[in-house]
């Protein structure tokens, strides 16, 4: 006689599984307590052959206690732009369990002025990370050299 084992495989169903693996001890995580932290970091994790070149926007994912949980490359675009899919922040966020984040970009231009696109974007992640209960804590417009802008030192995030 055959018989048959019973499993829970439903045909034509992906299983979608939420995995965050952190290999650094929570007291040895970098802390954020100002914009010039947060610049640093990011600026750090930048690759200086291509920050002259092409515009990127990352994420800096960040627990209760402003403590780092990550950093994520969200878009790499062309001279003057990129393309961010705020889904992809928000994923993430709550893949990470982050309850606060800053967005970074770069600027090959040196300019360090934000433009209407980069105001637009900045309200809409607030936006979201309200109704999420996830903080946009700040948004960085990075130059190639030194300096940065922070959207929170000027008071519009």
């Amino acid at each position: 006689m055959k018989t048959e084992i019973e499993t829970n495989d439903i045909k034509g169903v992906s299983e979608v599984i939420l995995i965050y693996k952190t290999k650094v001890k929570p007291k040895d995580r970098a802390k954020i307590t100002s914009s010039k932290d947060a610049y640093q970091l990011l600026f750090d994790s930048w690759n200086k052959n291509t920050i002259e070149y092409v515009e990127e926007f990352k994420l800096l994912l960040m627990n209760r206690s402003n403590a780092v949980l990550g950093i994520l490359s969200v878009s790499k675009g062309g001279i003057s732009g990129t393309v961010t899919d705020i889904r992809i922040i928000f994923q993430a966020a709550i893949k990470t369990n982050a309850s606060g984040i800053i967005v970074c970009h770069n600027h090959p231009s040196g300019n360090l002025n934000p433009s209407e696109s980069d105001t637009k974007i900045t309200r809409k992640i607030k936006e979201a990370g309200t109704i999420m209960d996830i903080q946009l804590l700040d948004h960085l417009i990075i130059l190639p050299v030194e300096g940065y802008y922070s959207f929170a030192d000027e008071g519009i995030v």
